[in-house]
């Protein structure tokens, strides 16, 4: 049979251990709310709880920030600040007339070794066209060069590239010439030049809108100048074989012969001569100038030279547009969209010549 214990009263240093023991376990009673006394699976999910709250706050945090970085971006994508790779057979060089007629092999040889070396510094600027195709606006040099690049190293194949939102072509032509006259000063001749060309193609109503609107930045003498240079253009462009080389003095004497009405004496000896420099060219308009001044003035005569009268162009039939342009002393007539033959051709100029002979 088993002993019983003898129980015995605790003295009362046990008593005081028991309740400080009891003192630091958590209650379980639901409506003590004291921080200390809560279990530790209500901490745990306490915490829990705040990290995930902690977590939402920096998840709205990233999608603000995502949201106000897609704005910005499709606000400079707007404002054509935007970059773009385009790849070079998707851009049309020729969507715009060049304001530059040629190009210097050495400035090029030098933009294609800066560009290998340190890359496009600056992007092209582009308009999108039809069907997945970019018109240049500007940068005529810097594609030409990543065009050579491409053709022997690889890496060249696209272009950054600025894409222009919404630009008509008086804003297009305006950004090339300044683009160019920033970069590499136009040569004056090519300045009158384009405002011809423009003007021609109907983007401004006249050459004097023209050259105000494409220069507008240059000075009203600079703006003068740039109208003299672009009644050479309309006399002679199409004899001159130099015109780059032409000296702004020279191109101010040559115009101010043209408002004398030496437009046919000029014509006829450029159009008899073969020069083979620049030089050459300016020996023949020299003499003509020499034999201008000896010819008596006529008084009466004076201001600014006739202007070139363009006739509205005709649509044809089967395909084409058929134009003409009158000066004082020559008649063009153009005919584009259509491949005639040199038989058709001369059947055309029979016409022409028996009508000119019927008014004789």
């Amino acid at each position: 049979m088993a002993k019983r214990r003898r129980l015995t009263a605790p003295d009362a240093a046990e008593i005081e251990a028991l309740d400080e023991g009891f003192a630091a376990k958590p209650s379980v009673n639901p409506f003590d709310n004291s921080q200390n006394n809560a279990p530790p699976i209500a901490k745990v999910s306490a915490e829990t709880a705040k990290l995930r709250g902690m977590a939402a706050v920096t998840d709205r945090v990233e999608m603000a920030r995502d949201k106000a970085d897609a704005n910005k971006w499709r606000d400079a994508e707007g404002a054509g600040q935007a970059v773009h790779q385009i790849q070079l057979e998707d851009i049309d060089r020729d969507y715009l007339r060049r304001d530059r007629m040629q190009l210097d092999e050495d400035e090029l040889q030098e933009l294609i070794a800066s560009i290998r070396t340190n890359g496009l510094r600056s992007p092209v600027e582009v308009v999108a066209l039809d069907e997945g195709r970019y018109g240049l606006v500007s940068g005529f040099r810097r594609l030409e060069a990543f065009a050579r690049l491409n053709r022997s190293e690889d890496g060249f194949d696209a272009i950054p590239a600025f894409l222009r939102q919404g630009t008509d072509s008086a804003d297009a032509y305006v950004s090339m010439i300044e683009e160019n006259e920033l970069r590499a000063n136009l040569t004056p001749y090519e300045r009158g030049r384009i405002a011809v060309l423009v003007t021609g193609q109907g983007v401004f109503a006249s050459i004097e809108e023209a050259v105000d609107t494409l220069f507008a930045a240059a000075s009203k003498a600079k703006r003068s100048k740039v109208r003299s240079f672009a009644a050479v253009h309309e006399g002679l462009g199409d004899l001159l074989r130099f015109p780059n080389a032409m000296s702004e003095k020279a191109g101010l004497k040559l115009a101010a012969a043209l408002r004398a009405g030496g437009q046919g004496a000029l014509r006829k000896a450029l159009g008899s001569a073969q020069p083979d420099s620049d030089r050459a060219e300016w020996r023949v308009v020299e003499a003509a100038l020499a034999d201008l001044d000896a010819t008596p003035k006529d008084k009466a005569r004076g201001g600014r030279p006739r202007q070139v009268t363009r006739l509205k162009a005709r649509t044809l039939a089967g395909g084409g547009d058929l134009s003409a342009e009158v000066s004082p002393s020559a008649v063009r007539i153009d005919l584009k969209g259509r491949s005639l033959d040199t038989q058709s051709v001369d059947a055309l100029l029979q016409l022409i010549e028996a009508h000119l002979q019927s008014d004789t």
